[in-house]
């Protein structure tokens, strides 16, 4: 990875929407060379997708961190039961206290409690904590390493 991949990676975070022409134009080279710089880049998993970021008026109201430890040889079916639950926005493995980050998004309190019941209730999952996100103060968008 180069400060032209850098370079084109900054540009997606910003705008990932936009044509290659455009793109290209933006940054002074060959449609050709921004397209097949893209493409490398998803080969080799620096780019694994694009997504939608929706703008605070379509965000759900209440999103959370929840923070689990669960019984060894858990981890499997604690998974699958995050998975069957469609407000989970993530799930990460941790080192620590904790076994797992889970990344939950709700539109009401009631939902969230019980999504949180859900979650607790899991077979094998022996603690929580629960963080309500209140207000977003930094929210950097990811450029190339």
């Amino acid at each position: 990875m180069d400060d032209i991949d850098r370079k084109i990676l900054m540009a997606l975070g910003e705008n990932a929407r936009q044509s290659m022409a455009i793109l290209a134009r933006k940054l002074g080279l060959a449609r050709t060379t921004v397209q097949s710089r893209i493409d490398r880049l998803e080969t080799m998993g620096i780019i694994q997708g694009y997504t939608v970021r929706l703008g605070q008026s379509e965000r759900a109201p209440i999103q959370a961190t929840v923070l689990i430890s669960y019984e060894p040889q858990s981890g499997p079916a604690v998974l699958s039961r995050l998975k069957a639950i469609p407000q989970v926005r993530a799930a990460r493995t941790t080192s620590g206290r904790y076994d797992m980050l889970i990344e939950l998004s709700a539109a009401t309190t009631s939902e969230m409690d019980d999504i949180l019941d859900r979650i607790c209730s899991a077979k094998g999952v022996k603690g929580s904590e629960s963080l309500i996100h209140l207000s977003n103060k930094i929210e950097r968008k990811v450029a190339g390493s």
